[in-house]
């Protein structure tokens, strides 16, 4: 997850300290850096969701001609990931 052929800096420090902070409230260190990158991975998708949502909200402002065709581009990634998911 965290690791990759070029670390993000950010996501590195934000690890060291999360663990840091799981440790110091009496977590083994195994399991705080276990939660620290679920912490990481739940804020990352939470931007995700926001940047999708702010990005239709706008589509549907100043392009409504694209938004519909976005919205169902949108809805047939789900339904294809949960496809990939189920298989």
């Amino acid at each position: 997850m965290i690791t990759s052929p070029t670390p993000d800096p950010v996501k590195q420090q934000a690890l060291a300290v999360l663990m840091a902070s799981f440790v110091a409230q009496g977590h083994p260190e195994q399991y705080a850096q276990h939660m620290a990158i679920a912490t990481i991975f739940q804020a990352d998708l939470e931007l995700r969701n926001a940047q999708i949502n702010r990005l239709l909200a706008w589509l549907k402002a100043e392009h409504s001609e694209l938004y519909t065709q976005a919205l169902a581009q949108v809805e047939d990634t789900r339904a294809e990931f949960e496809r990939r998911v189920q298989a």
